[in-house]
């Protein structure tokens, strides 16, 4: 993993990914052996639970504060050890899911999953294509939930995360790594001083995307007949495109 680091932003720690990956011939066994005992004994060091705010713009042109994402600059071996919680325990156990915990909905921040993959699922499976063989048209509901990472509460994550088909010290870990995060912000050269996170999943690492999954996997539909679709991506939808057939009255008094 040292090996294939791709070039990205140090964090606190101030140990860059480009040091970690010309050095790691010479010493990769020590951070080996410290990312296994940090996972087996259920330990997430104080050091790698420290990060820095960078904003990132979210639009242009940008005119409040609420036009910036945060992203979180976690430490290069932190950022390492996350992505192998998430490859080797959480992806795995999101193909065996609990049953009051459903992935077969969800088409974010998992493998082979994207917004393209969605808009198939929702064109191909038993709804509009099926429904406009028995119906004037479909209409199809997009909802944006607004600041969806910053609210997650970490205590009902975990909760779910209990019902996962992980092992109890990957578990721990977990809480572990969600108990003490602080972060502080840098812009223009300068930083604010470090504050617990209370809320919300760590965006800009593994664990944050793949996490905000196990977040939402009980949100379902509550009527049958009605499908729930989730992905993390803007879409634009041409609403004469969706309502196909009938006539023009009859679906304005639908619509209203």
């Amino acid at each position: 993993m040292l090996d294939t680091l791709r070039p990205t932003a140090t964090g606190l720690d101030q140990i860059p990914a480009l040091f970690l990956k010309i050095a790691a011939p010479v010493f990769c066994k020590p951070p080996a052996n410290l990312l296994s005992l940090s996972i087996e004994t259920s330990t997430v060091p104080n050091q790698w639970k420290a990060a820095y705010i960078c904003p990132a713009p979210k639009v242009f042109p940008l005119h409040s504060h609420a036009d910036y994402r945060p992203i979180f600059i976690t430490p290069v071996l932190s950022r390492i050890t996350d992505k192998i919680v998430v490859r080797r325990f959480l992806y795995p156990s999101f193909t065996n899911p609990p049953p009051i915990l459903d992935f077969s909905d969800q088409f974010a921040f998992r493998p082979t999953g994207s917004t393209i993959a969605a808009l198939i699922f929702i064109l191909h499976r038993p709804t509009v294509t099926h429904l406009l063989t028995i119906h004037p048209y479909v209409i199809v509901i997009a909802l944006d939930f607004s600041k969806a990472f910053d609210t997650v509460r970490h205590s009902t994550l975990i909760n779910k995360m209990a019902d996962l088909d992980i092992p109890d010290y990957v578990y721990n870990w977990l809480v572990s790594y969600f108990r003490g995060h602080l972060h502080c912000t840098r812009y223009g050269g300068l930083s604010s001083a470090l504050l617990d996170i209370s809320a919300g999943i760590i965006q800009g690492s593994s664990i944050g995307p793949a996490s905000f999954v196990v977040n939402s996997s009980d949100l379902s539909a509550v009527k049958s007949g009605n499908y729930l679709c989730k992905y993390a991506n803007d879409t634009q939808w041409r609403i004469q495109e969706l309502l196909v057939g009938g006539d023009d009255q009859a679906r304005s008094q639908d619509l209203s």
